[in-house]
């Protein structure tokens, strides 16, 4: 999937197709507007079943999971938390965060997602969701954290999955941050 703009052309997709491995990579030349933006679905949903959720997405070694640790110390006491973690093909995480007593164990999930981790946030969010919707029966919780695998593409949550959004860079990156295809508004 190849296009251009500001001179020059490029890919996004590595040489592959959506029939390759199952879906497209959206192409986005800005966040859009700000003021057309989808919001958080609030207002008549039922807080029993899910609890507000964060996403936290950015690329590979950006701190999304230790802004999920850092959130989780901080939240615990006052709230009742649970998180879910995607990777590709490990549980790496998950473990991170049970390492670090983020949080009890079973308020931690681990989702390996076996392919393209902004899949499993935007397009089939299926395992996700079961996780959250598990979590939150077990333990009525207030707020769900549920963490992107790494990717170097600007992945936005599905609406359906988060009610908000946090993309962490990582500004040492220089021009390696992704600068296209985040929905959310700056914080």
């Amino acid at each position: 999937m190849s296009h251009s703009h500001d001179g020059h052309s490029h890919s996004h997709d590595g040489g592959f197709n959506a029939v390759e491995h199952g879906h497209s990579h959206e192409i986005l030349d800005g966040p859009g507007s700000f003021l057309g933006r989808e919001m958080p679905i609030v207002e008549g949903r039922e807080w029993s079943e899910r609890a507000f959720t964060i996403g936290i997405g950015g690329p590979v070694g950006s701190g999304k999971t230790a802004l999920m640790l850092a959130l989780s110390l901080a939240l615990r006491k006052e709230y009742s938390l649970a998180a879910v973690t995607n990777d590709i093909f490990t549980r790496e995480d998950a473990e991170f965060l049970t390492r670090n007593k983020a949080l009890p164990p079973p308020r931690i999930r681990a989702i390996e997602t076996g392919g393209c981790p902004h899949a499993a946030v935007r397009e089939d969010i299926s395992q996700n969701l079961a996780a959250l919707e598990d979590l939150h029966r077990e333990f009525d919780t207030d707020i769900l954290l549920i963490e992107s695998g790494g990717d170097n593409l600007a992945a936005n949550y599905s609406r359906e999955l988060a009610d908000f959004i946090i993309y962490v860079i990582d500004v040492s990156g220089g021009d390696k941050i992704p600068r296209k295809g985040i929905l959310s508004p700056p914080l």
